[in-house]
C-alpha cells in the first residue's frame, strides 16, 4: 500500500509539473491596444553614412534583412533624421535647405533609404525627426522657436518633398530629437501640416521622457487635439500613470541602443515583448537601423545589424535582426493585442496579437538579467528559472489546432546560439498546448505559415580600409551628394561642380555650410571629415586645397584624428592648416591651442594649393605645392586615428585629388 501511495505521488508531481503554469489567451471581453509595429531608426546622426558606398548586390542584401518581408527583421516602421548640417551622433546629414532661398531634395542618404524600404515593402510606416536645423533656421541663435512659423515650414518643406520628388508619404513627424518642446510651435506645426493638406500626417511628441510632454497634453486641450503620439526615449519598458490618462498611442519611439552581440540581442527580445506588457507602448524603435559607421566613433556597433565595410563588402548579420523577426514576420502593424499578456510565474513575458480574423500570435522570451542589459536605463535584478507553462486558448481561439513554432535560443556557456529556427508545429489538445522553457530562449506561435529566416550567400571577408585610397571626386552624376567613405563630423563636404574652374579642378569636393546651425550636441567651431582606419598610427595625406573666403580663411588636412561624434569639439590629431593670410600653423588639436609649429606660406585664398603631411613615429613634416614648407617633432599623443580634412571655420573652401598612403 506504501509502495503504491509513493508511485501515485510521483505520477501526480509529473503530471503537475508537465502540465506547468496556465495562462490564457482570450478575446471575450475585448482586445488590448492596437498594435503599431517594430521600427529602425536612420539617424541622429550618420548612422546608415556607409550603407550607400557598398557595391551590389552587398547593398541590396543588407536592405533585405532589414526590410524585405518574411526574410530578415522584416521591419514595419523605418523612422529617419531630418537632415540639420549639424552633428547628432556619429556625424552630421545634410539639410534640405542650407541657406533660405536653397531648396534639394536629393542631398544625404535618407531619401534613398526610405524609397529602398518602401520597395521591399510597400506598407512601411515613414517617420521624420529634427536633430538640429540649418542656422538660418534659428536666425543666428542655437533655438529653433524664436520664429515659429519659419521652423514649422521647414519641416512642412521636408514632407511636401518627399512626396513631390520621391513619391514617399510621410506618417510621422516629431518635434526636436531629445529637446525642449514648446506648445505654441507643436499647435502652428499642426495648423501648417493641415494648411498644407498634410492633415493625415500625425505628430509625435516629445522624443524624450514622458514629462513634462504628458502633464501639458493633459492640461491643454489644443495641444492634446495636436498630439497623437506620446514617444519616450529609453523608458525602461515602462510609462507613467498620467500617459495612459491621456488616452494617447504610447510608443518607444527610441530604444536599444545597446551594442548588437547576444546580450543586445537579449535586451532587444526582453523589451520588445515588455515595453508592452508593463508600460502599453504599441511602437518600439531601434536606434539604430543599421551599424554603417566607423565603428571608433561613438555607439559603434550599436544597431540591429553591422555593415561598416563597403570597401570589403562585408556585413554581419547579427542576432536582433533574428530576434525582430520573431514579432515582426507574425504581425502587421493594425493587429491588435490582447488583454491577456503579461510576465510568466517563472519570469520572462509573452505577450499575444490578433489580426481579429482569427489568427493568433504569441511571442514569449526568457531572458536572464545578465543576458539582457540593454545601454539604459539601469536594470534592476531579477532571476528567470526553467519552466513549464501550458496556454489556454479561448473565446474566438478555441478552434485552432495547431500553431506554428519558431524558436531562438541564446548560448552564453557553450557560444553555440541558434536563432529563428522553424520547429514542428504545436499541436493545440483541447484548446491547450504546454511548452518547457528554458531560461535565454524567444518562442513564437502562430497560425500565421509564411515566415521565413531568410538567406543570401556568405559576405566577402572582412578587411580592413585600404592602406592606400585616392578619390578625385571626378563624378559627373552623383548618385549620392557626398563622396565615399568621408564621414562629416561638422559642416557638410558636397560633390561641387566649379564652373569658374576651367583647368583641373572642375569637379571637386566643397564645404557648404557658412553658418553654425541649431546644433543638437556642441560641434566645433571648425568644420571636419574623416576618414580611414582609425587604427592608422604613419601615414602621408595629401590633397588639393582652395580657400574662398580672403583674409581669414583657413583650411586643413590632418592625422591621427582621434575622435569624431559628440566629442569632435576635443578632437586631437596632427592638423596641417593653410590660412589665407599668407600663414600655415600645426597643431595637435581642432581648436589650434597646441601649436607645433607655424610661420609664412605666402599662399592665398582663390588659388589651389597642394597640401602634404606625413606623420612618422615622433615626427611629421608638411609639403606645400611640392616644395618642404616645415618638420616638427611629435609628442606620441595621439599614436593613432583617421585622415581628415576640413576648415577653419564655417566657411566655404574646396578639396580634390585626395590621397592617403598609410603604413598602420
Amino acid at each position: 500500500m506504501r509502495c503504491t501511495l509513493v508511485v501515485i505521488y510521483a505520477l501526480l508531481f509529473c503530471f503537475c509539473f508537465s502540465r506547468g503554469d496556465d495562462y490564457i489567451l482570450d478575446d471575450k471581453s475585448g482586445l488590448g491596444r492596437t498594435f503599431d509595429g517594430i521600427g529602425g531608426l536612420s539617424g541622429g546622426g550618420a548612422t546608415s553614412r556607409l550603407l550607400v558606398n557598398y557595391a551590389e548586390p552587398y547593398r541590396s542584401q543588407i536592405l533585405d534583412y532589414l526590410f524585405k518581408p518574411n526574410f530578415g527583421a522584416s521591419l514595419h516602421i523605418l523612422k529617419v533624421e531630418i537632415g540639420g548640417d549639424a552633428q547628432t551622433t556619429d556625424g552630421t546629414e545634410p539639410s534640405h535647405m542650407h541657406y533660405e532661398n536653397d531648396e534639394n531634395y536629393f542631398r544625404g542618404y535618407e531619401w534613398w533609404l526610405m524609397k529602398e524600404a518602401k520597395k521591399r515593402n510597400p506598407n512601411i510606416t515613414l517617420i521624420g525627426l529634427p536633430w538640429a536645423f540649418p542656422g538660418w533656421v534659428g536666425n543666428g541663435n542655437n533655438w529653433p522657436y524664436d520664429f515659429p512659423d519659419i521652423t514649422a515650414n521647414y519641416v512642412v518643406s521636408w514632407i511636401v518633398g518627399a512626396k513631390q520628388y520621391h513619391d514617399l508619404d510621410i506618417h510621422y513627424i516629431g518635434i526636436w530629437n531629445e529637446r525642449h518642446f514648446d506648445n505654441k510651435y507643436i499647435k502652428l506645426l499642426r495648423y501648417t501640416l493641415d494648411k498644407a493638406g498634410l492633415d493625415k500626417v500625425k505628430i509625435i511628441a516629445s522624443d524624450n521622457l514622458w514629462e513634462p510632454i504628458t502633464f501639458s497634453v493633459l492640461h491643454d486641450q489644443e495641444l492634446s487635439n495636436a498630439v497623437d503620439v506620446l514617444g519616450a526615449h529609453y523608458p525602461g519598458t515602462t510609462t507613467v500613470m498620467d500617459a495612459l490618462k491621456t488616452g494617447k498611442t504610447l510608443w518607444s519611439s527610441e530604444d536599444y541602443s545597446t551594442f548588437n552581440n547576444d546580450i543586445g540581442g537579449g535586451c532587444w527580445a526582453r523589451i520588445l515583448n515588455q515595453n508592452y506588457v508593463n508600460g502599453r507602448m504599441t511602437a518600439t524603435i531601434s536606434w539604430n537601423l543599421v551599424a554603417s559607421y566607423y565603428e571608433k566613433l561613438p555607439f559603434g556597433r550599436d544597431g540591429l545589424m553591422t555593415a561598416q565595410e563597403p570597401w570589403s563588402g562585408n556585413y554581419v548579420v547579427e542576432s536582433p535582426i533574428w530576434i525582430t523577426a520573431h514579432t515582426t514576420q507574425f504581425t502587421q502593424p493594425g493587429w491588435s493585442y490582447l488583454q491577456t499578456v503579461g510576465h510568466l510565474k517563472s519570469r520572462g513575458s509573452y505577450v499575444a496579437l490578433t489580426d481579429r480574423r482569427g489568427n493568433l500570435t504569441v511571442v514569449i522570451e526568457t531572458m536572464t538579467h545578465d543576458h539582457s542589459v540593454c545601454i539604459r536605463p539601469p536594470l534592476a535584478p531579477f532571476i528567470v528559472t526553467p519552466q513549464n507553462a501550458t496556454f489556454h486558448l479561448k473565446g474566438s481561439f478555441v478552434s485552432i489546432s495547431q500553431l506554428q513554432l519558431w524558436k531562438s535560443r541564446f548560448d552564453f556557456k557553450t557560444k553555440k546560439p541558434m536563432f529563428f529556427q522553424k520547429l514542428d508545429p504545436v499541436k493545440v489538445s483541447d484548446g491547450s498546448f504546454t511548452l518547457r522553457l528554458d531560461v535565454d530562449e524567444v518562442y513564437t506561435l502562430s497560425t500565421i505559415t509564411t515566415a521565413q529566416k531568410g538567406t543570401h550567400p556568405d559576405p566577402p571577408p572582412s578587411a580592413p580600409f585600404p592602406k592606400l585610397y585616392k578619390d578625385d571626386f571626378n563624378v559627373r552624376n552623383a548618385s549620392f551628394t557626398e563622396a565615399p567613405h568621408f564621414a562629416d563630423q561638422t559642416g557638410v563636404f558636397e560633390y561641387f561642380k566649379n564652373l569658374t574652374d576651367p583647368g583641373p579642378h572642375v569637379y571637386t569636393l566643397r564645404q557648404v555650410v557658412t553658418q553654425r546651425p541649431v546644433t543638437w550636441v556642441t560641434d566645433a567651431d571648425q568644420t571636419i571629415s574623416v576618414i580611414g582606419d582609425y587604427l592608422w598610427q604613419n601615414m602621408t595625406v595629401t590633397c588639393d586645397v582652395l580657400i574662398e573666403t580672403t583674409k581669414t580663411g583657413g583650411v586643413f588636412i590632418a592625422a591621427r584624428v582621434d575622435k569624431g561624434g559628440g566629442n569632435v569639439r576635443n578632437t586631437k590629431g596632427i592638423f596641417f592648416w593653410l590660412f589665407a593670410d599668407g600663414t600655415y600653423k600645426i597643431t595637435r588639436d581642432i581648436k589650434g591651442e597646441t601649436v607645433l609649429a607655424e610661420g609664412k606660406s605666402g599662399a592665398s585664398s582663390d588659388t589651389w594649393h597642394t597640401l602634404s603631411l606625413t606623420v612618422k613615429g615622433e615626427n611629421a613634416t608638411g609639403m606645400l605645392d611640392g616644395s618642404p614648407l616645415w618638420e616638427v617633432g611629435v609628442v606620441s599623443v595621439p599614436k593613432n586615428g583617421w585622415a581628415a580634412i576640413g576648415t577653419a571655420s564655417f566657411q566655404l573652401a574646396q578639396f580634390d585629388n585626395f590621397a592617403v598612403a598609410a603604413d598602420q
